[in-house]
């Protein structure tokens, strides 16, 4: 392709990527090293009859000024990177310097919000996104050997999961895991506790929340695997039945390095997708036991004093951390890709 062709090839998408993805990267990342003007106050001493005191009050002039000749704020650096509510270094640096084990370490450093957030981010993700990817494959081979008058049945119900929206099916399992609910109910029945509760253990809720997102997610990798499976190439997998393989061996040596392209696509978008996780959270109230990078963002931004500086530092982070987890993906697929030319 010619140079001139390509770039009003590439010109829209470019144009649109640097609107909509490169612009408020940089505005976020603009807003993050910088923290709202304090208000400019004024001391003023009224004298009467019985004394004098002093009162002090906001200069509403002399702040709107300020703030109309720097409307970003006021310039703090990475100081909002630093503070306890993120990275929180002097903290941890505390926290080093007193713990008598690494375990005592870690009690202390868990107790931090970012810290908090970040390990069940972490284990959300890298616990989820290869369970699914499992799930969805195994579902995809069973799809596949299915006799065509089922077929399209059993694909409806496969795909029901993705078509329900994260926050109506996370609400709809909460429910279901109340001590009211069917599975709340059952599971008191079978242990004999009627005090037992899913929700109000921290362990549980992790485990309740992996569940969903495994749940939820499954069908992508179900729909992506299934279609890669209609292009199996049909002579290499006849050749390896006449050679004698088994149903596993024709599984491991032909039917999964064939899909290997997917399986590195799907671990890409579900890398990503899950290191977000909102929904979850918020449809099964899991605040108190369970808080994710996304939901600090959330919370920063929501009430009645936003705060803007702070969600921006925690969005530029996760950005941080979804480039970090993608990059053994990434670097793998780019040996593949020079391997292959």
């Amino acid at each position: 392709m010619k140079h001139r062709t390509f770039f009003w090839f590439f010109l829209p998408s470019g144009l649109a990527m640097f609107l909509f993805i490169f612009l408020p990267i940089i505005s976020v990342v603009s807003q993050s090293v910088h923290t709202p003007h304090d208000a400019v106050l004024i001391t003023v001493e009224n004298c009467g009859p019985f004394g004098c005191k002093e009162e002090t009050t906001v200069d509403n002039e002399a702040t709107e000024a300020l703030r109309a000749a720097q409307p970003l704020g006021k310039f703090v650096g990475l100081q909002i990177y630093l503070d306890r509510g993120h990275l929180a270094v002097n903290e941890v640096a505390a926290a080093w310097r007193n713990a008598d084990s690494m375990g005592a370490f870690f009690d202390r450093v868990g107790n931090l919000p970012f810290y908090r957030a970040m390990a069940f981010t972490l284990t959300y993700t890298l616990t989820v996104t290869p369970l699914l990817i499992i799930l969805g494959f195994m579902i995809a081979l069973g799809v596949n050997v299915l006799n065509k008058k089922i077929k399209g049945l059993v694909i409806f119900f496969s795909l029901l999961p993705m078509i329900v929206t994260p926050l109506i099916g996370s609400l709809i399992l909460f429910w279901m895991i109340d001590s009211r609910g069917v599975v709340g109910s059952a599971i008191q029945w079978m242990m004999n506790d009627p005090t037992l509760s899913l929700k109000a253990s921290t362990g549980l809720t992790w485990i309740t929340l992996i569940v969903y997102g495994v749940w939820h997610s499954a069908p992508f990798a179900f729909v992506v695997f299934y279609a890669g499976l209609q292009t199996l190439p049909q002579d290499t997998l006849e050749s390896a039945v006449i050679d004698g393989a088994s149903r596993w061996q024709q599984t491991r040596y032909v039917v999964i390095p064939h899909l290997m392209p997917l399986v590195t696509f799907v671990a890409l978008i579900q890398l990503m997708d899950n290191f977000r996780v909102f929904e979850p959270i918020v449809g099964f109230n899991a605040e108190a036991h369970a808080t994710s990078l996304s939901w600090i963002i959330f919370n920063d931004l929501s009430g009645e004093t936003r705060l803007l500086s702070s969600a921006a530092t925690t969005s530029v982070l996760t950005i941080l951390g979804v480039a970090i987890l993608l990059s053994p993906v990434l670097v793998r697929t780019w040996r593949d890709f020079n391997g292959k030319a």
